[in-house]
């Protein structure tokens, strides 16, 4: 079973929640695909037992066989690449390009442009104890985070249980990350901004026909704005994460109190698996 922790916007306590319900429900497998800023492993502080390279294959053109026709650049579909026929000099922009292959495919020159290897990031595996750890790590000022979470998530094997940890937001990252999952918890908080947002997410888990709930971080009683609009939209508000100093002085030092909330998280789990099932 694949369950997906998601949230409308950063900050509401979506990998407190993730690390929380991984450890709980050990033994598990925690990814943690929100690869542009990931911190899960602040938390689980797994031992690293492999790390490799994510590479795509980037165009590279071979002056002394290139004729400079320009038809690569015309075709390609992001512009990556420039052809100036005047001057016989070429320029790529690698943050433009997708790795879609096409100007190696239309070039029509043999060996005049050749696709390399380019990292664009990391993949690690690890574990916390009985927690398996997962996750990726992209290189900074990388554009997409899609083909790096794509290429973590391939690394799943059949886990009884898999935790995920989602990016922030409603962008195509999420929607990679939550097309194939089970269930799916949205973590928010009783703040008009994360409402907002959480509105957002809600919509999107909807459109994917995705089962899912609310979670409630920074819960504190009298607060019922979050509860109003779960009421309003017909959505469950599943578990509660009450707001409180001594957690937050926790996470600030990268702790958490795993024990106080395992009943409750292993409870949690059980109640989405017989909703499953």
């Amino acid at each position: 079973m694949k369950i997906a922790i998601a949230s409308g916007k950063g900050g509401t306590g979506k990998t407190t929640f993730t690390t929380l319900f991984a450890y709980a429900n050990r033994p598990a497998l925690y990814v943690d695909t929100d690869v542009e800023e990931p911190n899960g492993h602040f938390f689980l502080k797994p031992e690293i037992t492999e790390e490799k390279d994510f590479s795509e294959l980037v165009p590279e053109i071979k002056d002394d066989k290139c004729t400079f026709c320009g038809i690569c650049a015309d075709e390609c579909p992001y512009k990556a690449l420039v052809i100036i026929k005047p001057t016989k000099k070429w320029l790529f922009f690698p943050e433009l390009c997708h790795s879609c292959g096409i100007c190696s495919y239309v070039c029509p020159e043999k060996g005049a442009l050749v696709e390399v290897p380019r990292k664009k990031g990391i993949i690690r595996k690890g574990k916390a104890g009985d927690v398996r750890f997962l996750g990726g790590l992209l290189n900074l000022g990388e554009p997409t985070a899609v083909p790096l979470i794509s290429a973590v998530k391939r690394e799943i094997k059949d886990d009884e249980k898999v935790i995920i940890d989602a990016p922030p937001g409603t962008s195509c990252p999420v929607v990679e990350v939550l097309r194939d999952v089970d269930y799916v918890l949205l973590v928010s908080e009783p703040t008009p901004f994360g409402i907002h947002d959480l509105s957002l997410t809600v919509e999107l888990v909807r459109d994917l026909g995705k089962p899912f709930s609310i979670v409630e971080n920074k819960y504190k009683e009298g607060n019922t704005s979050l509860e109003e609009y779960a009421k309003k939209e017909n959505i469950e508000i599943i578990y509660r994460i009450p707001f409180e100093e001594e957690i937050a002085k926790g996470y600030s030092k990268g702790e958490l109190p795993f024990a106080r909330f395992e009943q409750g998280m292993k409870e949690l789990y059980q109640k989405i698996e017989r909703r499953l099932k």
